[in-house]
């Protein structure tokens, strides 16, 4: 049975139009005007115990506003959810005390308190034993080597160390669901490599269910084996990452290495993306992979060839940008 059901799930915002001009601020303070902005368009989706599910989309796909009904921030227009067998938007603290949501933009800890006080007055609140918490604590310290950073004011870290801090935060209390959005937003490599490893191994241990959402495609393709892509409000694909590629990518990346001097034209056989003599990189409709790669063998002195997928990055923002001119087309 699956620990996240969702059915039909919407949200609407009504929106004020504000006009520039003094005329029309004052005439918006008796008659404003308002629009509809469908951030999520009813959605379905299940996600089993215990899977680790990237979200991904464009900016303003409804991915942050899908996390906030699941956790019980805002409530729907419409549809339902079921979260642990719990309706997320009624807030009960039994609920409360099972997942955790983690938003890269945003800080739960004290701006201007040592981390480890803020972990005190978490402990608290959910109630978790002091010899739990204590084990717990020293436990994530150690895997995300912070123990010598615990009694610093958050203030004094840097963006990387205090994400390490807010994934401890939200971590005492031992969640059986964990929703991230954007947990590695802004951070160096070293630092998203540092979480990446973290949240497989954490999540790997501890059996967790997580929906991360991130536009790092690094972090899915390091921690993701199932995608849900939404854009415009709606499910556009759900699968496994590899099909991402097999499902929109209509062309294969051909690299070639010639053996002398003679430069062919290679122009007549598909779009050149380099051209560092002696090695050529081609992109191709994938249907005529075979024919090219035949009539480049015949006409020319070949030392190596490759043939290889799309980068998935440039598979997503095509797929983006269908999808953005798709939903602009709606509303026109």
């Amino acid at each position: 049975m699956p620990i996240i059901e969702v059915r039909q799930l919407a949200k609407s915002y009504r929106v004020y139009n504000k006009r520039e001009g003094l005329a029309d601020s004052v005439r918006g303070l008796f008659r404003r005007e308002y629009r509809e902005v469908k951030a999520v368009q009813g959605i379905d989706l299940d996600v089993e115990q215990g899977e680790f599910v990237a979200f991904l989309g464009p900016n303003g796909a409804g991915k942050t506003t899908t996390l906030k009904l699941l956790s019980g921030v805002i409530n729907p227009t419409s549809g339902s959810a079921s979260v642990m067998g719990f309706t997320p938007w009624e807030r009960k603290n039994e609920y409360r005390r099972r997942f955790a949501l983690v938003m890269g933009q945003k800080n739960q800890l004290w701006w201007d308190l040592p981390a480890q006080e803020s972990y005190r007055l978490h402990q608290q609140i959910y109630g978790v034993p002091v010899e739990e918490f204590d084990s717990t604590l020293a436990e994530l310290t150690d895997l995300l080597d912070v123990g010598g950073l615990l009694s610093r004011p958050v203030r004094e870290l840097s963006l990387g160390e205090r994400m390490k801090m807010e994934l401890i935060a939200a971590l005492l209390h031992r969640p059986e669901v964990l929703f991230l959005d954007e947990p590695t937003i802004g951070l160096d490599v070293i630092a998203q490599h540092n979480i990446q490893q973290f949240l497989k191994y954490y999540q790997e241990k501890r059996k967790i269910t997580i929906l991360l959402t991130s536009h790092y495609m690094k972090d899915i393709a390091a921690l993701c084996k199932r995608v849900v892509i939404i854009a415009g409000g709606r499910i556009e694909y759900d699968g496994s990452l590899s099909g991402v590629i097999d499902n929109f990518s209509g062309h294969k990346v051909m690299t070639l290495q010639f053996a002398d001097g003679h430069q062919p034209d290679l122009s007549r056989l598909g779009e050149v993306l380099d051209e560092t003599w002696p090695k050529v990189r081609l992109r191709v409709d994938r249907r005529d992979v075979p024919r090219v790669l035949s009539e480049v063998l015949r006409d020319n002195p070949i030392e190596d060839v490759a043939v290889e997928d799309v980068p998935l990055e440039e598979v997503i923002a095509e797929l983006f940008r269908g999808s953005s001119q798709k939903s602009a087309s709606e509303e026109l």
